[in-house]
This record gives C-alpha cells, structure tokens and sequence, in this order.
C-alpha cells in the first residue's frame, strides 16, 4: 500500500498538468512585435519598448518560424489581423534556421502548423473576422522563390480559414517565355512563391474561406490525405495547376475528401498581381500541365458539389487516376465545368455524376496566351470520360452536357460485370472543333461512345439532339427535337429549359431531390430531362438560339477566340444583378471575382451563379521532400488521359 501513494499522486500531479495546458489563443497583426517583444497573448500593438509585451506578433512566422518549432500547441487558436504579411526571405519575424538562410531562401517556409488534439479540439489558424463574414481576409504573401506560403504536412485535425494566399509577381515558374518566366538563377528572385498550401500525410483538415491565387507553380499541393474537407475556396491562376495531387511517394488518400461551394479557374495562367488580369497561359504542349484538379493514384470517397471548374488549361476535374478500390468513389453534384482545355471532368471506379451542368468548349483558349493548338481539346476534348473497372457502377443523371470534343460522353474499361447508367441528361452536341478543323467541315460531336469496354451501357430518358449520325441509342430516349434551352449557344450557353422544351415532365426516372439551382423536383407530373428543372419561367430571351438552329458555323475559327491579353470579369460588368423569380438580389460580378466568399455563403449559391454567368458571358470573354527536391530542376509536365471517338 505504501507504493500505492506516491504512484497515485504523480498520476493525479500529472493529469492536473495536462489539465492546466488549456488551449490558447495567439494574435498576429501588423503593429505587433517580434517573439522577444511580445507574447502573442493579447489583440494589441506592440507599444514600441520592452520585452515580453501583452502585445501580438507582428507575422505569422513568429508562430510558426522556420526552424521548424512552433510556438503555438496543438488546439491553439492562432487570429490573424487585416493586412499583409510576408512569407519568405527578408520577411518580418523571420528566423534563420538549419534550412532557412541566403542561400537556400527557397527554404523559409513556415513550419507545419501542430496538429490538434481531436476533431473537437482542432488547431486553428484563422483571419480575424472569420465569424463574420471575411470581410477583409489577411494576405500572406510568398516571397523570394519560397517553397511554400502554408505547410499542413503531417498536421491532423486542422482549421485553416479566412485567409489569402498569394504571391506578388506575374511569374510562372519554368514558363518558356521569358517575359512570364520566374528569375531562379539570381538573387533577389522576386516576390514569387511555388505553392500556396503543401500538405502530407495530413489528417482531419477543414479549409474555408480561403482565396489561393497567383502562385507561380500550385494553389494546394496535397497527398497522403485523410477525411479533409474544403467549403467556399477558391483556387484561382496558378501558374502550373489549381490542386495537385501528386507528391511523390505517399500520394493516395483515403476517407472523405470533400470539395464544397469551391471555384477551380485559370490555373496554367499567370495572374496581373495588381489587377488579377490572366495572361501567360500555358499548357502540357508548351511544357506546363494545367489541370484544374489532378491526383496521382489515389483512394478515398470524393464528393464535388455547388462548385464551379473552369477555363484551367488542361482537364477541369481529373480523376482518372483513382485506385479502383471497392471503398473508392467519387460523386459530382452541382456543378458548372466549362471551358477547360481538356476534358472536362474524368472519372474512374465508381462514380455518380448529377444535376450538373457540363460545358465542354474545349477549344476556348485557340489563338490565345501561351496555348498551342495541339493543347486545343486535350484528349479529343471529351466532355465527361468515365472509365470503369469490373463490378464497378458509373452513374450520370440529370445532367446538361455539350460540348465541342469528339464526344460528350467517352465510357471505358470494365467488363460483363460493369454497368454505365447514362439517364435523364440532355446531351446537345456541336461542331467537332478538331475535326472541323482536320477536313471534315460540319463535323457533329458524338453524344456517346465506348472505348475497349466491354461494360453495360444503359441509355434511359436522355434527349440527344445535334448529335453526330443523330444517334439515338436503344431505350427510352427523346431524340431529334430541338430541346429548347434558354441558349445552347456554346459560347453562352445557358442550359434552363424554357417554355415548351420537351424535356419538361419527361424524365423516366422517379428520383426526386433537387436540381443544379437547389430547386425541389419533380415541379410538375414529372421531373425534367437536364439539370435543371422548369418552374414556369418565361420564353427565352429576345435572340437567343434555344436549340431549334443547328450548330453550323466554323468553329475551328469560332467567335471571339484571338487575341493574347484578357480583362477578367470584374473589370468587365458593374452593376447589380437580380435572380429571376426571386425578390431578393445578387451581387456584383465584381465582388464576386473579388471576394467569391459573399457569393458562395449564399442558400441561393447556384441560383446566383447561373445568373452571374450569364451577365459574364453577355461581354467580351476572357481571353515535403519528393517535391521539394524534384521541382528545383524543371518538372515534367503532367500525365493527362487519352480519349477516343468514333
């Protein structure tokens, strides 16, 4: 028994210790102090004399320097105040290290942020206002060639939110022209920084309200993943891709991998760091890759929905490289993929695609920036490439799909044992740029076709229109009526059915739920054919061809597709929307391309969305270690599907 007391009582000493460590909040702001000044512990200015202040930091990188020993703890709340702050060499708060120094300044990165202690008990890392709207996120900004402006790696149940993340430069690393290309040779290099966020071997991760820009390499650069979750991000003109998914050794995910109300644009462009003016763009002809979402061999449940993906260089969302596991999927619901350079969404395994809206104008970036016209429809331009392996169940439904590619829908792979359920999409077909332009003049884009598979195929209550040889395949489907949308135009397509359409009331299926708007279906006997579902609105606009005119016109030339500089629409629309059937308002465009997070926190997102584009497209178009060791010499472009066509 007396052994039994002491025992005891370190026990009890040492759960009062733990119990003591209560999480913290730290506070970064402009007008605070360095480590030695101030503690971190109070939301005030440094008073300009003294040591060990209760004052804030005056950057991030006091809380997280570069030797890797962060002062924070794992569930610590670090707040960040408006403003900007460098990350890099020269920037304040920096402290040289074993790997920080002039000569390695690529190598000033922060270090990875402590993981927390349980989903409950998260480490935070969050601009200040993050509980009100983001109003004026923070700006970190990547300097001198920085590896990276955010490090997760190895960092488990984390919230990083209500951030900027972005660079000061026009650059593109390894670009081939040397007006775009970043200065890697000669000190100083510029304020240009690689990748906004890198991640590793990161667990129970939840990043919102973020805004990942103008990198000269990749917004997020993340593998190894576990149950991560990203809601109102936008990753937007990144040099080389918006998320890339390959970091060597260790790359596959797993869990939940969640991308909600996110906007994937622009990447393989560089950005006007001023204005957030496109220009450079390049693709994997020239030497860059361009995806707007890329993995390497990968599992996990992918979920993708009320998200916009468009006019990255290369695919739109490329998951083509996932595992085929039994516990594999990937689910896209919701969501606009339009004028990417190559597919616009490839999926492998099992998958479900839904209520989206897919715009496949491949040819979008012809005679434009950097892009060669072998990077015009990468992978015969597919709109959706859906490979399936045996046992495996693809399903696309209630979708709007056209496109300018060889097909809208390319099926591959798999078995007797496989099945591809095609049911209630409207499928409008167009010019076939590639071929138009290769001597076949007039030539229609397939509606489907299958490549090496020998996979089930069931077609139920599609609407094929503008097809090539009008196909119409076995089964319940409405061919050869015009399908009156409120545009199909490609270059602003809008895919509403208006009054009517015959795809009012003529789905097959008795799924219910609701459509690419967020509006409940069935409205009526039944529901729709499309991604959207008619709720009584009026004819179609003045002018606009909702699909009883056939696509003629030479798309190898195509309407507004010259020139090499391009104003972004913010600086092309002013002025205040309103949603049709709803007394409520939009916002401005502008706001919108410059804080996408007022519009994405909308109920009405979709809605929102739709009408933006429409006003968008009313103007004149705009025109650690694997990595960290490979990158320094010029990469290889990254590896893309190839489609086929009949």
């Amino acid at each position: 028994m007396s052994g039994f007391v002491p025992v005891l009582t370190v026990l009890v000493l040492l759960g009062a210790a733990t119990s003591a460590h209560a999480a913290q909040t730290y506070y970064v702001r402009t007008d605070g102090g360095s480590a030695g000044q101030c503690t971190g512990l109070a939301d005030a200015p440094y008073p300009g004399h003294g040591k060990d202040q209760a004052c804030a930091w005056n950057s991030p990188l006091v809380a997280l320097p570069t030797h890797d020993m962060a002062r924070i703890d794992g569930g610590d709340t670090l707040l960040i105040g408006p403003g900007d702050y460098l990350v890099g060499w020269g920037a304040p708060g920096l402290e040289e290290s074993e790997r920080c120094y002039g000569d390695a300044r690529y190598d000033c990165y922060p270090s990875a942020v402590p993981g927390g202690r349980s989903s409950d008990q998260r480490t935070r890392i969050l601009g200040r206002g993050h509980d009100a709207g983001c109003a004026a996120s923070p700006r970190l900004i990547g300097v001198e060639r920085v590896d990276m402006v955010f490090n997760l790696e190895g960092s488990d149940h984390v919230e990083i939110g209500c951030l900027e993340i972005t660079d000061r430069s026009d650059c593109i690393e390894f670009h081939t022209d040397d007006a775009v290309r970043c200065e890697r040779d000669s000190q100083p290099f510029g304020e240009w920084a690689s990748v906004g966020i890198w991640a590793k071997n990161s667990r129970d991760a939840w990043l919102h309200d973020l805004d990942i820009h103008g990198l000269a390499g990749r917004g997020i650069m993340a593998g190894g993943l576990r149950d991560w979750t990203l809601e109102r991000v936008r990753i937007n003109g990144n040099g080389w891709a918006g998320w890339d998914g390959d970091v060597g050794d260790g790359s596959s995910n797993s869990g939940d991998i969640v991308f909600r109300h996110v906007e994937i644009a622009w990447n393989g462009c560089a950005e006007r760091w001023k204005t957030r003016e496109i220009h450079g763009c390049w693709a994997q002809e020239a030497g860059g890759y361009g995806d707007g979402l890329g993995t390497a061999s990968t599992g996990g449940r992918w979920l993708i929905e009320d998200s916009n993906v468009h006019h990255n260089t290369s695919d739109g969302i490329d998951l083509l490289y996932l595992d085929e596991a039994t516990s594999t999927s990937v689910t896209i619901r919701r969501v606009r993929a339009e004028a990417n350079a190559g597919n616009q969404v490839k999926t492998l395994g099992n998958a479900l695609i839904e209520d989206s809206v897919i715009v496949g104008s491949c040819a979008y970036f012809n005679e434009k920036f950097d892009m060669t016209w072998s990077d015009q429809c990468r992978a015969m331009g597919n709109a959706v490439s859906i490979g399936v392996g045996d046992g495996q169940l693809a399903t696309v439904r209630h979708n709007t799909i056209t496109g300018e590619g060889d097909c809208l829908i390319l099926t591959s792979g798999g078995g007797p044992s496989s099945t591809i359920a095609i049911e209630d999409n409207a499928l409008v077909g167009n010019i076939d740029f590639l071929a138009d332009a290769d001597g076949n003049p007039g030539e229609l884009t397939c509606g489907h076709y299958a490549d090496d598979s020998r996979a089930k195929v069931l077609f139920t209550g599609n609407a094929f229109w503008n097809v090539k040889h009008d196909q119409c395949p076995p089964g319940d489907n409405l061919c050869g009526k015009a399908p009156r949308l409120a545009d199909i135009d490609l270059d602003h397509f809008q895919p509403a059915p208006v009054a009517g359409s015959p795809l009012i009331d003529q789905a097959t299926g008795s799924r219910g739920g609701v459509d690419f708007l967020g509006r409940p279906r069935p409205h009526g006997a039944a529901s729709d054919i499309g991604a959207i579902e008619w709720q009584g609105e009026a004819a179609a606009a003045p002018g606009s061809n909702t699909g009883e005119t056939r696509a003629t016109r030479d798309k190898a030339a195509g309407p507004d597709r010259s020139g090499t500089t391009t104003a972004t629409p913010a600086q092309r629309r002013t002025g205040v929307l309103k949603l049709p059937g709803n007394a409520g308002w939009c916002v401005e465009p502008a706001l919108f391309m410059g804080n996408p997070l007022v519009l994405m926190s909308r109920p009405d997102f979709a809605r929102c969305l739709l009408v933006l584009h429409a006003a968008w497209q009313s103007t004149a178009r705009p025109g650690a270690t694997a990595y960290r060791a490979s990158h320094r010499a010029a990469p290889t472009s990254g590896t893309g599907g190839n489609g086929a066509g009949p």
